[in-house]
């Protein structure tokens, strides 16, 4: 996926530009509106990230301009104000999606995969109140976690990292977009607490702890059940 990242804070864009190129895909990093519109012009995008509050040209106006010249490509807007008359305002301008920050980065990624699918024409449904793998249960409503049918306490940030596993069973999890996902854009990508947490979690789910498998300067990722087991 290739992708225009339309933000003047250094610090927030470099977040941001580090978690979706862990995704794999193609990021492309502007800090104004009358540069924004230049790529735009000039470039194919699959999605436009797009802040509100730029210097000189602001996002609304790069938004109205784009849809002027009749461009397709889904926005998705940025910004810090986030009342539902900002939102309506936003989307009548052309946006596709609004997200305020500050955003939890997983949601990020699920919107803008989103946007993608919608544009392309493909859906699909991952809504599931139970997800299940193996001998672990997740109640997406109670936020009760079982093994083997016997609940397990597990802190805010150990289920937070588990649901990450479990939706996205089988992929690649950078240390960046789990750092990002579970503790936010603010983390110092310095530490080392994704490791600690993980061996917390691989200690409290037992044997299925034996699926998150480490990939060394890669990540982490959470192994299919084996058809033997």
């Amino acid at each position: 996926m290739n992708i225009l990242l339309v933000e003047d804070e250094a610090r927030v864009a470099h977040f941001i530009r580090r978690g979706l190129s862990a995704e794999g895909w193609t990021v492309e990093h502007v800090a104004d509106g009358e540069i924004a519109l230049e790529h735009a012009a000039s470039n194919s995008y699959d999605v436009i990230l797009l802040d509100l509050m730029l210097p000189g040209i602001q996002g609304q106006d790069v938004c109205r301009r784009l849809r002027a010249r009749k461009s397709k490509t889904p926005i998705l807007m940025l910004t810090a104000l986030d009342s539902p008359e900002e939102k309506v305002d936003g989307l009548k301008m052309g946006a596709d999606d609004y997200l305020a920050k500050p955003f939890d980065f997983d949601e990020l990624i699920a919107r803008v995969e989103a946007l993608h699918r919608r544009s392309t024409g493909y859906a699909s449904n991952l809504d599931e109140d139970v997800i299940t793998h193996g001998t672990l249960s997740f109640d997406m409503t109670s936020l009760q976690v079982t093994l083997g049918g016997t609940e397990i306490e597990l802190s805010k940030k150990e289920r937070d990292l588990l649901l990450l596993f479990l939706t996205n069973i089988g992929r690649v999890l950078s240390r960046e977009r789990i750092l990002n996902s579970v503790w936010g854009l603010n983390a110092d990508p310095l530490t080392n607490v994704v490791d600690v947490y993980i061996g917390r979690l691989r200690r409290k789910i037992g044997g299925e702890g034996e699926r998150i498998v480490t990939l060394r300067n890669v990540g982490y990722r959470m192994n299919e059940i084996s058809p033997h087991r």
